[in-house]
C-alpha cells in the first residue's frame, strides 16, 4: 500500500536577529508565536484543528516551563492542542518537521505544526554549585549558550575547533574559507536587495524604551564588513584557519511550518508549497559531526533514488564554512546549487531553529525558480546530522 504524500501548507520565518542585536528585546517564544501565526494566516487555517505541535529549542534555562506550549499559546493555539519541545541541538527544528511528517504517515495526526526558535541574546549565565551552597571564595558561572549549545560534552572542547580539524583534514586554506563567507554575505545581501526573502520572512515588532519597531529584514548580513574578513585572527587556534567570519553567526530568531496529508490539503482547498519526498539520519564519532551531513545527504540521494544532477537546489546549514565546503566536495555538489540565497556565516544560527529555517529558505528558493527538487542538511553537535527531500510545482 503506498503511502499518502505529506504536504507543507505554509511555511514561515522570522527574520534572524544578531547576538544583542535588535531582536533580544524579544524571547524565543514571542519570536516562535510571530513565525506560527503567520504560517496559520497565510494557509487560512483555523488553529483549533491543529493535532500536534512540536518546536525546538537548545536553550531552554529561563524561559519557563514547556516552551513549545508557551509558544503556542502565545501564538493563539487553543489549550486542548498537544505539544513538544524537541532538543536535538541544531538539528531540532528539522528533527520537529521529519517528526510530524512520520506522526502524519502513520496516522496519528492530521496536522502537525514543527518549526523551532531560539534566542541565543537571552541566554543565562548558570551557577550549578549553588543550590548546595557557595561558602567561600571565587565560584564557578557557567555560560548555558556556550556550555549547552556551543562546547563538545565529551572533551570541553568547541565546535570550533573541531571546523579546524576538518579544515585541516581537506586542506581548505584561509583564503578559500574567506572567499566561502564572503560569497555567503554577498549572496545574503543579494537576496533582500531583490526581496528573496520577503515571502518567507515574518516580521517581529519589537518594543524599545520609547516605541515599537517592526524587525523585517535580517541583521546579520547588513553589519558584516567584507573589508575586514581577510584580516581577522583564528577564532579556536592560533594556527587555526577558521575565524569569525567562517564561522556561523549567534543569533536569534524562529521558524514554523505546518503540515498535513496532499488529500487533506486538496480537501481544504489549500495549495501545497511543497512536498516531502523523505528524510535522513546519521550519526558516527562526535568529533567528526562537520562531516556529517555529507552521508546523510548521501542515504538520502540513495533512498529516494535521487542524485546531484536531478536535485535543483541544497540547503547545507554554515555552521561553518568548511562544513558546506566538505558536503560540495564529499556529494560533488557545485557552489551555484548550494545556500543560493547565503547561509548562516552571514544570517545567523539560531540553534533551535536553524534546522526548520533552512527548510523555509529552500521551499522558497525553489518556488522563485519556478519549482524543483531540494534537500536540506545540517550538522549536529555530537557527530550527527538530519536531511529532508522536498519537490515544489
Amino acid at each position: 500500500m503506498k503511502k499518502e504524500s505529506i504536504v507543507v501548507v505554509a511555511a514561515r520565518r522570522t527574520p534572524l536577529g544578531a547576538f544583542l542585536g535588535v531582536l533580544s528585546p524579544v524571547t524565543a517564544i514571542d519570536l516562535s508565536a510571530t513565525a506560527t501565526k503567520a504560517a496559520i494566516t497565510d494557509c487560512g487555517l483555523d488553529a483549533s484543528d491543529v493535532d500536534e505541535i512540536l518546536l525546538g529549542c537548545v536553550l531552554p534555562a529561563g524561559l519557563g516551563q514547556a516552551p513549545a506550549r508557551q509558544a503556542a499559546l502565545a501564538a493563539g493555539i487553543p489549550t486542548g492542542i498537544p505539544c513538544t519541545t524537541v532538543n536535538k541541538v541544531c538539528g531540532s527544528g528539522m528533527k520537529t518537521t521529519t517528526l510530524g511528517h512520520d506522526l502524519i504517515v502513520a496516522g496519528s495526526a492530521t496536522i502537525v505544526i514543527t518549526g523551532g526558535m531560539e534566542s541565543m541574546s537571552n541566554a543565562p549565565y548558570l551557577m550549578p554549585k549553588a543550590r548546595s551552597g557557595y561558602r567561600m571564595g571565587h565560584q564557578e558561572v557557567l555560560d548555558h549558550m556556550f556550555f549547552d549549545g556551543l562546547q563538545n560534552p565529551y572533551d570541553g572542547n568547541m565546535m570550533g575547533h573541531f571546523a579546524d580539524l576538518t579544515a585541516d583534514k581537506y586542506g581548505f586554506t584561509r583564503e578559500e574559507q574567506d572567499e566561502f563567507a564572503i560569497e555567503s554575505v554577498t549572496r545574503a545581501r543579494e537576496a533582500a536587495s531583490s526581496g528573496a526573502f520577503v515571502s518567507e520572512i515574518a516580521p517581529v515588532t519589537v518594543k524599545t524604551r520609547k516605541d515599537e519597531i517592526t524587525v523585517c529584514e535580517d541583521e546579520g548580513p547588513g553589519k558584516a564588513n567584507i573589508d575586514k574578513i581577510q584580516t581577522l585572527r583564528p577564532a579556536f587556534r592560533k594556527d587555526g584557519t577558521v575565524t569569525a567570519a567562517s564561522s556561523s553567526s549567534i543569533s536569534d530568531g524562529a521558524a514554523s511550518l505546518i503540515l498535513m496529508s496532499a488529500g487533506e490539503a486538496e480537501r481544504r482547498k489549500m495549495e501545497p508549497l511543497a512536498t516531502i519526498a523523505g528524510h535522513s539520519s546519521f550519526a558516527q564519532d562526535p568529533a567528526w559531526f562537520t562531516t556529517s551531513p555529507v552521508y546523510a545527504i548521501k542515504a538520502l540521494h540513495e533512498r529516494l533514488d535521487w542524485n546531484t544532477d536531478s536535485v535543483d537546489l541544497y540547503e547545507v546549514n554554515e555552521a561553518f564554512a568548511c562544513v558546506t565546503m566538505a558536503a560540495m566536495r564529499e556529494v560533488g555538489i557545485e557552489h551555484d546549487k548550494i545556500n543560493v540565497n547565503g547561509g548562516a556565516c552571514a544570517l545567523g544560527h539560531p540553534i533551535g531553529a536553524s534546522g526548520a529555517r533552512i527548510i523555509v529558505t529552500l521551499i522558497n528558493a525553489l518556488r522563485r525558480r519556478g519549482g524543483g527538487r531540494g534537500i536540506a542538511s545540517l550538522c549536529i553537535g555530537g557527530g550527527e546530522a538530519l536531511a529532508i527531500g522536498i519537490e515544489t510545482n
